[in-house]
């Protein structure tokens, strides 16, 4: 049997004759491969991707070239008798690399193997190739980063793979470039609308994201946008204002070719998350010239121009009064509605962590605008800094274009809107304006076929039908998620019935891939699978296109029903009135992905191969969704007892507690807490299953957030649980890891590496490395913001609120991820203090970690608090006493109560006078303290008696009855009340005695002064309290 000869082509191209032999075997090449996959497949195993490398590497640029080809005659772009045999061989390989990275994640591998995306970066520069060589390899790149998207799990995380060889300072620099041209034709405009697709695509982490801002390409960005902004006829032109450099006769010129939605996403997808980018954004100089913040005559100096922009949404000026942006005229003029605080505590379900929150709206995660109109009768206090005129325009783009220009404009509002840098009193046009467009985008297109056409067709992934139907539900989900009014404009909209509709669409069939591997008379060696990492081998066959778009769809679907559900049983009954509940139990069970390749079967192996279809159950990033529409739902009672029980949620979040990925445990711990609560049908079942055990162990977890809501979760446990339980819930947990966590205070050390004392020394032991590890204020990448719930009287009743931080999915990591943080657009003080302290708005790992101990420490005094309340109480106070000391309890609250005094040893004296920082407590900390204190008082006599001969504790307490939190002045008051109350004639005497000693003390003083209190249910507890101590004083 005679060894196959190597085909002429190969041959030509790894040893040519001459520089038109080696065109002609490159055009041959494409023509063999372009639209077959099994051509593809065997051209790779034959080894060509080296030599096509190698044409890569031998062409080098010519900066001179490139600048006569841009600046001179447009024509000799399209002749291809200008370039040399040498430019189209390099030419004709990056479209030969373009067609095999278009063939889907089995070539990526093969791609990285090859060294192929260096040389292909390098082509990127558009000072030094040709713009035709510039634009193929764009078209190349995206394709790539396409088939990366379709992988199980990231194959890109090599040294040599797209990811890590893109965001380096000589590529971005080369990426801000192409978004600065100035040129007109059309290869140009091409690719500058490729270059941010490829931002879109490439950037998953935050870290690059903060590299795209300091490489300029924000600015570049905000460049072009500004273009759009003149073309559109929208900017505001001043007198003398056209001598500057960067006035807009200066901005690069806009085509009928130029596309507004890729520049938009691309902005979109760097300021996610970041008010300091965002800002940075909003500050660029250009977007300055065309939205220049000066005081003039709107009517003489603005004038529209002439365009093509859908002129018929202009209205009069006359009309209405004139609004200081005249951008506004361009808007429909909307009733003047009074603010409405949609961020108003909601009687039953209060934020997560918000215990007595204060109505101020979140800076993380703010969602109450300014209104369109702006009106002479509305208050000054609600008025927040100016707002960006862009924001009015990118309104204006909502309203007037549509596809994905639209959705991206609203996208970017969307961000805008979370971080805060739109005015209050938007929400409203926002619901009247926004949403209907919106939920309108979640229609199903008549002109889209039935079904899916061809599965394989990797075009169908950029296609607007496609992606509006993923990222719409996500864009109404960041406006929608707190804001009541915007819910209910999505709700009236018909938002509920079509992201339903859309889930169940999520989970049809599959059609199956009509492609086809070639045969091999070789056994399939399934031992080799995972070490696929030559040239020329295939890698592992991912997702299809279509597979990829239903997981894609899946998960922003839940995300925007968690949203919809966050607040309104009314809502949350009509969510499962329309089924889904099975398919968001569905959504809990994780992708069954084989550990290795050993596990597939030569058929699993096959079938894969063929149809790239999706294995059963889900990747994280739907699961972590899923938690969150879980989540929300769980916050009804009704749903509880019925639906929720009904379907079996609990089995598939047992699955997920044990789940390895960290996030998944949070997510699932976070819904368990509002399936423990006492009034819960699955509560006993969940005991009985032995969820006190595995959270137990997650409460020592090295994961801050895992640690704050396992604990959350035990304190619901233990309320009104029988005594022998609460008993072993403390012995699984530890006496002395929870007087840890509540001890430990980073204030102390934090305020001390503010001051510029260096790095305190953490608790926690060296690992088998020799490093520290700090086991109680851990940091890890996927922590989320998290709060706590009030527990007091019928309010024990309360779940969870906030959904943000579910469905994040990862998105500083994960390729496929629709947002980071939702948020529930109300932050406790904790969080709003620590973001008062932030250089830039953003949450850094510092402020996070303060934030996450301040949080677990109320968790754990709020564990203590429902562990001595209820029936049996006095002996699980005594229990209490024994297991933690008694001296060491009060000392520890005590402690909590006191101011810390930080003082600088260093001659920093910048922190204060005589270099001392004075932080006082938290009110949270503050009212879980002074809870314990009122459940100690209301046990036995024995224990009143005890808590009066403690002064020091007594006397930190006088303070607080003038506390500017009314929770904290109404435990002020029941304290008063259970110190005096007598149960009997033998307490009598003593408690005339603690009468005295209150007295004594100065507090009956400062009960006096909250008779006159501003809120009802103190001065109600007050008039108990005083008229139990006038009786014993008598």
């Amino acid at each position: 049997m005679t060894r196959p000869s190597t085909p002429p082509i190969l041959s030509e191209l790894r040893c040519s004759t001459s520089p038109a032999g080696q065109v002609a075997a490159l055009r041959a090449l494409k023509n063999q491969i372009i639209g077959h996959e099994q051509k593809k497949e065997m051209w790779i195993g034959l080894g060509v991707l080296d030599p096509l490398v190698r044409i890569l590497n031998s062409h080098k640029g010519s900066g001179k070239r490139r600048h006569r080809e841009v600046h001179g005659n447009a024509n000799q772009l399209k002749r291809r008798g200008s370039r040399t045999d040498e430019e189209e061989a390099h030419l004709q390989a990056i479209i030969i690399l373009g067609s095999l990275a278009h063939g889907g994640p089995p070539y990526v591998s093969p791609l990285n193997a090859g060294l192929v995306i260096a040389p292909l970066l390098a082509v990127m520069s558009p000072t030094e190739f040709s713009p035709i060589a510039v634009l193929a390899t764009l078209r190349t790149l995206n394709s790539v980063a396409d088939s990366l998207s379709l992988e199980h799990s990231s194959v890109d995380s090599t040294e040599d793979g797209l990811y890590n060889l893109l965001y380096t300072d000589q590529h971005l620099t080369s990426v801000a470039q192409l978004l600065s041209q100035v040129s007109l034709s059309l290869i140009v405009q091409q690719q500058i609308s490729l270059a941010a697709a490829l931002i879109t695509k490439t950037c998953r982490e935050e870290a690059q994201r903060k590299m795209l801002a300091q490489a300029g390409i924000l600015e570049a960005l905000a460049s072009r946008l500004s273009s759009f902004v003149v073309a559109t006829g929208c900017s505001f032109v001043r007198n003398g204002c056209n001598s500057d450099t960067t006035s807009p006769k200066n901005l690069p010129a806009v085509t009928a070719k130029s596309r507004l939605a890729p520049i938009l996403e691309a902005v979109a997808t760097i300021i996610k998350d970041s008010k300091s980018r965002a800002n940075q954004f909003l500050s660029s100089p250009t977007l300055a010239v065309v939205f220049p913040k000066t005081e003039f005559d709107a009517t003489s100096n603005y004038e529209r121009k002439a365009n093509t922009w859908n002129s018929q949404f202009v209205t009069s000026f006359a009309s209405r009064q004139m609004p200081p942006n005249p951008i506004e005229t361009l808007l429909p003029q909307l009733p003047s509605l009074h603010y409405r605080g949609s961020l108003a505590q909601t009687a039953n379900f209060p934020p997560l962590g918000a215990i007595g929150a204060s109505g101020k709206p979140s800076q993380l995660s703010r969602t109450v605008s300014s209104a369109i109109e702006v009106t002479q009768n509305e208050t000054c206090d609600l008025v927040e800094d100016d707002e960006n005129s862009l924001i009015a325009w990118l309104i204006y783009i909502v309203r007037a274009e549509s596809g994905l220009t639209r959705l991206m404009a609203a996208w970017v509002l969307a961000i805008l809107y979370r971080v805060g840098l739109a005015n209050r009193r938007r929400e409203t046009g926002f619901a009247l304006l926004l949403i209907p467009l919106l939920v309108r985008m979640l229609d199903k297109d008549p002109k889209e076929s039935v079904g899916f056409a061809s599965p394989d067709d990797f075009s169908a992934l950029r296609s607007s039908d496609w992606i509006m139907k993923e990222q719409a539900p996500a864009v109404l989900a960041m406006l929608a998620v707190d804001s009541l009014e915007l819910q209910r404009a999505a709700v009236d909209a018909g938002a509920i019935k079509k992201l339903s509709q859309l889930l169940k669409e999520s989970y049809d069939p599959l059609p199956t891939s009509s492609s086809t591997s070639l045969w091999t008379p070789q056994p399939l060696n399934l031992d080799n699978i995972e070490s696929r990492a030559s040239a020329s081998k295939l890698g592992a066959s991912g997702l299809s296109p279509s597979a990829y778009h239903v997981t894609r769809m899946r998960e922003t679907v839940l995300v925007a029903l968690a949203a919809l559900a966050s607040l309104k049983d009314e809502y949350r009954k009509a969510i499962i009135d329309n089924g889904v509940v099975p398919l968001v139990i569905e959504s809990l069970k994780p992708f069954n992905a084989p550990s290795s390749a050993s596990s597939f079967s030569k058929q699993t192996v096959d079938e894969a191969s063929r149809n790239r279809k999706a294995l059963a159950g889900n990747p994280n990033i739907v699961i972590l969704a899923a938690c969150g529409a879980a989540r929300g739902l769980s916050r009804s009672v009704s749903t509880l007892r019925t639906s929720l029980m009904d379907a079996g949620l609990a089995a598939p979040l047992f699955v997920l507690l044990r789940n390895q990925d960290t996030e998944i445990q949070v997510a699932a711990t976070a819904v368990i807490c509002n399936l423990v609560l006492e009034f819960s049908p699955m509560r006993d079942a969940i005991i009985e299953a032995g969820i006190l055990k595995i959270l137990c162990e997650h409460a020592h977890s090295m994961n801050a957030t895992l640690r704050l809501n396992s604990v959350w979760a035990l304190k619901h446990l233990v309320l009104t649980a029988p005594n022998s339980l609460k008993k072993t819930c403390l012995e699984e947990l530890g006496p002395g890891w929870l007087k840890q966590i509540i001890a430990n205070d980073s204030d102390d050390f934090r305020g001390d590496k503010d001051m510029g004392l260096g790095t305190p020394i953490a608790m926690g032991t060296p690992n088998a490395a020799g490093e520290q590890v700090d086991l109680l204020n851990a940091v890890d990448e996927s922590r989320e913001s998290s709060q706590a719930i009030d527990d007091d009287g019928e309010e024990d009743l309360k779940m969870v609120d906030s959904i943000g931080a579910l469905s994040r999915s990862g998105s500083d990591h994960k390729p496929n991820s629709t947002f980071s943080r939702l948020g529930n657009g109300r932050q406790s003080t904790l969080e709003t203090t620590v973001w008062a302290n932030s250089k830039d708005g953003e949450f850094n790992s510092t402020n996070q970690d303060r934030t996450d101990d301040l949080a677990i420490q109320k968790e754990g005094l709020d564990f203590i608090r429902n562990l001595i309340c209820g029936p049996g109480a006095p002996d699980m106070i005594d229990y209490m006493f024994s297991e933690l000391g008694q001296e060491k309890i009060f000392d520890m609250l005590a402690g909590k109560l006191r101011g810390k005094v930080l003082h600088a040893f260093n001659r920093d004296r910048r922190m204060g006078e005589n270099g001392v920082k004075h932080l006082p407590p938290q009110p949270e900390i503050i009212t879980s303290v002074c809870y314990i204190i009122v459940h100690i008082a209301a046990g036995s006599p024995k224990h009143r008696q005890l808590l009066i001969s403690q002064p020091e504790l007594l006397k930190l307490l006088v303070p607080l009855f003038t506390h500017t939190h009314r929770e904290v002045r109404g435990c002020c008051a029941w304290l008063v009340i259970n110190l005096t109350w007598v149960d009997d004639q033998s307490d009598h005497l003593n408690c005339k005695a603690r009468a005295r000693e209150l007295v004594h003390l100065g507090i009956y003083e400062q009960l006096q002064k909250l008779e006159s209190d501003s809120e009802l249910d103190v001065r109600e507890r007050t008039k108990t309290a005083i008229h139990q101590m006038s009786q014993l004083l008598r």
